[in-house]
């Protein structure tokens, strides 16, 4: 129908205005809509009262302006030109935003890393809100987060203030603010659709620290960079990615937000380099309500410990498999993006405590975060200071003693070869699993390398070999044996 295309069109607000005012003496909607054309008198009459009733609509417009009139001076536009090994040169265009630090003096943009990664200074062009054209002085970036820290120097600049963006609500009215497109200048308007957006997957960048903020202001290629305001006329967030099966603006767009961005640019410009947190575990990014259910939980919350690494803060501080972690440093905790992300952003050298669920029912635990650059490359775990690899089995395992035993749970008459890694690629990835203790190959016991190889080289006519493993699980005795077939001729393997 005509009127409701109308009052579509129109939104929300301006509708009830429209409505109430028929009990003022206007027209009704339809007879306003269908006058050809309306007299002098009636018109006047309707330019007065929509004044009138428009006030409240010319408020929160103007407010609006005022932000804008504000925040738009600490805006800028970004141009970069890198070299691309077999690709020749490569354009990024972006936007961001002056701030100030207490760590440093002077003023910095901030901005997505993916605009300005790996591009000399001289390479990079920062055009201000007048038209001044910039070089940084300096550039700090910090991968993992997309964010980047530009050091300027101009006389006459303004800079924005950030706001809190851990204050902010779903449904929470914000502004985006850029240059999608490469048109400088321009401000969108929308909510906040969501928090805490994880387990993104950002074109070809490794982000870890994923938190982000979801809206619906329009934001575009361009846009990268730019900042999410708030009511107050504060930057709560930085603009980073759309989701877009088109390449432009579908109504869904990520901010990082700013309680995130402040401790990343004030970690860079104290230290030069983001530290981050450790507590030497892996976690279970497939815990679902089946696993839940096993473990005696109501319903799906925290996330599940699927490995604790030897000699970590998490050993020392007796986490253990299965292990479900609820809280961190009374946090609750949402899946296992949410906990690295808490855990790589707290203090390092912290003690924090946290409830984890075991044995169907909540203990706390304390534990002491250490650095993860201390991290050897490319790996998310310390090396072993003991344990022996099997390559032909892709595990690492240890003997089995009496103490040991004793520590994770065991029988401490409990004999075999416990495993403290698997390669989740090697030919028993899917089977075994850290802690599971190899206890006979076919009917032969095994407790240490000699016991193992001799009895492997005694089935090596077989394509088919029979393990029997001791494995923790959720039954009164906290222990189960299974029976696990590695077909070797495969290199796949079955239980039975």
């Amino acid at each position: 129908m005509r009127q409701s295309s109308t009052l579509l069109l129109c939104g929300g607000t301006l509708v009830a205005g429209l409505v109430l005012g028929a009990s003022f003496g206007l027209p009704s909607l339809h007879q306003a809509v269908q006058a050809q054309p309306l007299d002098g008198a009636t018109a006047e009459r309707l330019y007065r009262e929509l004044a009138q009733d428009g006030v409240g609509l010319q408020d929160g417009s103007q407010h609006l302006a005022k932000i804008a009139l504000v925040s738009t001076p600490a805006v800028v536009h970004i141009q970069s030109e890198r070299r691309v090994p077999g690709r020749g040169k490569e354009e990024e265009t972006g936007s961001g935003v002056i701030m100030t630090s207490s760590k440093s003096p002077g003023f910095f943009v901030v901005t997505n890393a993916h605009v300005v990664d790996k591009t000399p200074l001289e390479s990079i062009s920062i055009q201000l809100h007048d038209g001044r054209l910039l070089q940084p002085e300096r550039v700090w970036a910090d991968p993992q987060t997309d964010v980047a820290v530009l050091r300027i120097n101009a006389s006459n600049l303004s800079a924005a203030k950030w706001g809190d963006s851990q204050k902010l609500d779903i449904g929470h009215m914000v502004l985006a603010m850029g240059s999608p497109f490469g048109l400088s200048r321009s401000v969108t308007f929308g909510i906040i659709s969501a928090k805490g957006r994880r387990q993104l997957k950002l074109g070809q960048s490794e982000v870890l620290n994923q938190d982000f903020l979801q809206t619906d202001a329009a934001i575009n290629p361009g846009n990268s960079g730019g900042p999410l305001i708030d009511m107050q006329g504060r930057v709560v967030g930085i603009n980073t990615a759309i989701a877009s099966s088109s390449g432009g603006n579908e109504g869904i767009g990520f901010s990082i937000p700013s309680h995130l961005v402040q401790r990343v640019m004030e970690q860079l410009l104290e230290h030069g380099v983001v530290t981050r947190a450790w507590i030497g575990v892996k976690l279970d990014d497939k815990f679902d309500a089946k696993v839940a259910a096993k473990l005696r939980l109501d319903r799906v919350q925290g996330t599940r410990v699927s490995e604790v690494f030897p000699n970590s803060p998490a050993s020392r501080a007796g986490l253990q498999y299965d292990d479900v972690v609820l809280t961190f440093d009374g946090v609750d905790v949402q899946d296992h993006d949410h906990l690295i992300n808490l855990v790589s952003l707290s203090p390092i050298g912290r003690r924090i405590q946290m409830v984890v669920w075991r044995g169907a029912k909540k203990m706390n635990l304390f534990i002491v975060l250490a650095d993860r650059s201390e991290l050897p490359a490319n790996s998310e775990a310390p090396k072993l200071d003991f344990g022996i690899p099997v390559r032909t089995m892709g595990l690492t395992v240890h003997p089995l003693d009496e103490d040991l035993a004793d520590h994770l749970g065991h029988n401490h008459a409990t004999r075999g070869l416990l495993i403290l890694s698997v390669d989740r690629n090697g030919p028993l990835g899917r089977r075994l699993q850290p802690y599971d203790v190899i206890e006979a190959v076919g009917r032969t016991p095994v407790s240490s390398m000699e016991e193992l190889n001799q009895a492997l080289e005694n089935q090596s006519h077989r394509d088919s070999v029979v393990l029997r493993v001791r494995r923790s699980d959720d039954s009164e005795t906290g222990m189960e044996e299974q029976l696990i077939v590695w077909k070797r001729s495969t290199q796949d393997e079955s239980a039975r």
